[in-house]
């Protein structure tokens, strides 16, 4: 920032001549950002089909198995709630280096593990790095993206889990050709390189501007402003916005302001999210976790973690055919959430959760419907049923995958106000995380009381009342800047709703 501070106030300047998409370089940052997720990803789907071989291998229990492809997201709860405080204290980027450093470690532990507890402890490990990354991907993009392109570059942590997804499930394949000792080792330590690859990827990446105010540091948040945007006026507007957020008055606009009051560590912000918080912050927290809660306990971690298992009780016998069909279940979930990437700022939040929810209904029911007759007439080989049962399988992941999975981190990304976000993102994350553990460490007992047929009719019944919710509570975010995300919330009522979503239809149209 160097000839005119006083563009940074409030003070109008001329119009400078094009200068060209700046948006590329936000594109940019939300990438090597997402990366973070790929960690997450890959762990899901190659602990999918290394569990057939861990529990031969070492000898495991069903219970010992449950507890140890869902600990991890237990464990994760641990980076989850740091993460808020954290990125608050040493800023989003260095988060990221962080959820990355304990993700190599814990991948190399579980590589090299010998027994069920020192796999454990490579599962804690790892777990707080997918908890720091989970959280701080999507607030680092959300903060760094314009608003006319923020639902599409705040859907990029979902792509790189589907992305981990597949690579682990891809791994699978391969190395069960190894000896069976060997196979899974290979499949779990391999997940570091990506760690690696993240940790030079991020020193090419700024600071999140909104941290960086936050923090004094205008002209530095000026100049990451300057390069996420279409032109300089957009940048000095987002930055004035940024301010008035944070409390800053717009005479202030010297490259480094003294904050007396600042609020740099997150402190306070405990008490505004859960003891005294304002009517609009309490619809936002309610929204944040009823959403990650609809996106975890509708099961698509039952279906990503267990797609053997449940290929195997729908009439898939070779373990080459289960692992193959697993394969195919990462491709079409990758390719859906690209689509929905690509949508989510055309047609908005609230809509594309709404088709999504409805589409995982009917695929969950007619799932369930369809074990059911298998798991009632054993000896019998019915290809309708297993047709259908292969079939809803890949249509509940894709369904999930143009809403549910990428619209939930891109929504509760946004909604919080800039001094609540980090830390409220990682109250929603640790629900997440929490849903996603139990889910897994329950999904076998679970499938045996109530059959697996009947624990997928529960996931829909979870489904159904998630649509609800969605339709009744949440108002539609798309294309609103993140400054004014506030005055979206706090009321109720379908009036409200209607009026907020077409004020996000219209400032969306604008841009």
């Amino acid at each position: 920032m160097s000839s005119s501070r006083e563009e940074r106030g409030v003070v109008v300047v001329e119009p400078e001549p094009p200068r060209g998409n700046r948006t590329q370089y936000a594109f940019a940052c939300a990438i090597l950002a997402s990366m973070t997720s790929i960690i997450l990803g890959y762990d899901i789907g190659v602990m999918s089909g290394a569990a057939i071989f861990i529990k031969d291998d070492l000898k495991l229990s069903d219970v010992q198995l449950e507890i140890l492809m869902g600990i991890l997201n237990i464990y994760s709860l641990i980076g989850s709630g740091a993460a808020g405080r954290t990125s608050d204290w040493i800023g989003r980027r260095y988060t990221i280096v962080l959820a990355g450093v304990f993700f190599f470690c814990g991948a190399l532990l579980m590589g090299f593990a010998t027994n069920y507890p020192f796999i454990m402890v490579g599962r804690f490990v790892a777990g707080i790095g997918v908890g720091y990354a989970m959280m701080i991907a999507p607030v680092y993009t959300a903060e760094v993206a314009p608003a006319s392109s923020r639902g599409f570059l705040s859907s990029f942590p979902e792509i790189f889990i589907n992305i981990g997804i597949l690579l682990g499930f891809v791994s699978n394949y391969f190395f069960s050709k190894l000896p069976e000792h060997l196979g899974w080792r290979f499949m779990l330590g391999i997940g570091a390189v990506p760690s690696v690859l993240l940790a030079i990827g991020v020193l090419a990446m700024p600071e999140s501007p909104r941290w960086l105010v936050l923090q004094g540091r205008i002209g530095d948040a000026f100049k990451v402003l300057d390069k996420t945007s279409n032109n300089k006026e957009e940048a000095i507007s987002r930055l004035n916005d940024i301010k008035h957020a944070a409390g800053i008055l717009d005479d202030m606009t010297d490259d480094v302001i003294a904050l007396p009051n600042k609020k740099t560590a997150g402190k306070g912000v405990w008490k505004d999210l859960l003891v005294r918080p304002t009517p609009s912050v309490r619809h936002i927290l309610i929204a944040c976790l009823g959403i990650h809660f609809a996106q975890q306990a509708s099961g698509i971690d039952a279906v990503v973690l267990y797609s053997p298992t449940i290929f195997s009780k729908a009439g898939l016998r070779s373990k080459n055919d289960q692992l193959l069909a697993t394969v195919a279940v990462g491709i079409v979930k990758t390719l859906f959430i690209v689509v929905g990437t690509c949508v989510v700022d055309r047609f908005g939040r609230l809509a594309l959760l709404l088709t999504s929810m409805g589409g995982m209904f009917i695929s969950l029911t007619v799932l369930g419907t369809s074990l059911t007759v298998i798991d009632r007439n054993p000896g019998q080989t019915l290809k309708w049923a297993i047709g259908l049962s292969v079939t809803t399988v890949m249509s509940f992941v894709a369904t999930f995958s143009i809403g549910a999975g990428p619209v939930t981190w891109v929504y509760c990304s946004e909604i919080f106000p800039v001094r609540l976000r980090a830390q409220g993102a990682s109250l929603g994350v640790m629900l997440n995380r929490l849903m996603s553990g139990i889910i897994g460490m329950t999904f076998l007992s679970l499938s045996k009381g109530l059959t697996i047929g009947g624990a997928f009719l529960l996931f829909a019944g979870v489904a159904a009342a998630a649509w609800v919710f969605f339709f009744t509570f949440l108002p539609e975010t798309r294309g609103v800047a993140l400054e004014d995300m506030e005055s979206l919330f706090g009321s109720y009522n379908a009036n409200k709703k209607n009026n907020v979503m077409s004020k996000g239809k219209e400032v969306a149209d604008e841009q």
